[in-house]
């Protein structure tokens, strides 16, 4: 009984949570669904979060409810930054803000132990806030510049003359520009994430769950790289029309499988 009541008092303020929330939430909303958002996993972190939880449910039950007041000091300092940064509309530091605010909750009305079990996916909460687009504009460019860097090099490795003019890549017959969408910021972004899930749904020690999470980085900048000389060397061969149409599409979808799979490899490697 201790527990159900410690359940619907953690859900009554979290729904307080969440109206608090909503300039913050509508902000995210904007930009989860702007063109070119390199957010549109978003809407999944939420679920993702609770279907961790949902999991956990049977490890939860077996726990003891003791509520601690030290969450006060956690949940009202980020209560107070959320509502200053909802003043000086400061809306991806509110985002962050709410997940101290959700485990001050946990705190107050469960305790430590339950605290410890929801860690991760309290945590996880935070790739579905926006970086301030300042942020992605300066990471989009050194990336894209970067990629086309690499990229170049291996486009002559195999035997096709090219030259990179800043983000452009010029081949004998053709070029192709690596522009923000392209320069696999958005794969960075969702495979951080699946990085992520991976290494905490793993059975490898902590050392090696950082391992795994932090190769997420270079295997989303390499498949992106792959692509762009793929994209090079089909538009030298068969026409910018041709590179950039149908085979710009299937190289997309292409960069995850290959980054999911290269994160397995990852994985078994680490076992």
């Amino acid at each position: 009984m201790i527990k159900r009541e410690g359940y619907i008092k953690l859900g009554i303020l979290f729904l307080l949570v969440i109206a608090a929330y909503i300039p913050t939430f509508q902000w995210m909303f904007i930009r989860w669904t702007v063109r070119d958002t390199y957010y549109s996993h978003g809407f999944l972190i939420p679920f993702i979060s609770f279907f961790i939880v949902w999991l956990k449910r049977g490890e939860l039950k077996k726990l003891k409810f003791i509520p601690t007041k030290s969450g006060w000091v956690l949940f009202l300092s980020s209560i107070i930054l959320h509502l200053l940064c909802v003043r000086f509309r400061v809306s991806f530091l509110s985002g962050f803000a709410l997940i101290p605010v959700i485990m001050g909750l946990i705190l107050l009305v469960l305790g430590k132990e339950f605290l410890k079990q929801l860690f991760f996916p309290v945590l996880f909460l935070a790739f579905m806030v926006p970086l301030p687009e300042v942020v992605i504009a300066n990471l989009s460019f050194r990336l894209k510049i970067f990629a086309a860097q690499i990229a170049t090099f291996f486009i002559r490795a195999f035997g096709v003359a090219a030259i990179r003019e800043g983000s452009v890549i010029r081949t004998a017959h053709s070029y192709i520009m690596v522009e923000d969408p392209c320069s696999g910021i958005r794969s960075l972004v969702a495979l951080i994430a699946l990085g992520a899930l991976m290494a905490y749904f793993s059975n490898l020690s902590k050392t090696k769950k950082v391992i795994l999470f932090i190769s997420s980085v270079p295997i989303a900048i390499a498949t992106n790289v792959v692509r762009i000389v793929a994209l090079s060397l089909a538009s030298e061969m068969y026409g910018t029309k041709l590179a950039l149409g149908l085979f710009h599409n299937i190289m997309g979808i292409l960069v995850f499988v290959l980054a999911f799979f290269g994160l397995v490899l990852i994985g078994k490697i680490l076992e």
